[in-house]
């Protein structure tokens, strides 16, 4: 009397049903962990070397590592 009352166990399709789903949930995660780094990382990094640049001037860094003596073929005046 008591098995009547049971819900039969689902045999077939079991792994594809869960497969859709996981796969799903597995997508938009995903998503979430790409957009994230992106705007959380990426975006900030690309402002930050795009003010560094904004006024680099590599000829006065290079002569201030010259006079450092940092190269070896350029010698410090």
């Amino acid at each position: 009397m008591s098995a009547a009352l049971l819900p039969k166990p689902q045999m077939r399709g079991l792994l594809a049903s869960r497969l859709r789903k996981h796969i799903v949930v597995a997508f938009l995660f995903s998503m979430g962990c790409a957009a994230g780094y992106k705007f959380g990382v990426a975006e900030p990094r690309k402002r930050a070397y795009a003010e560094f640049y904004k006024n680099y001037d590599a000829m006065k860094e290079f002569e201030a590592m010259r006079k450092a003596g940092v190269f070896e073929s350029a010698p410090p005046k």
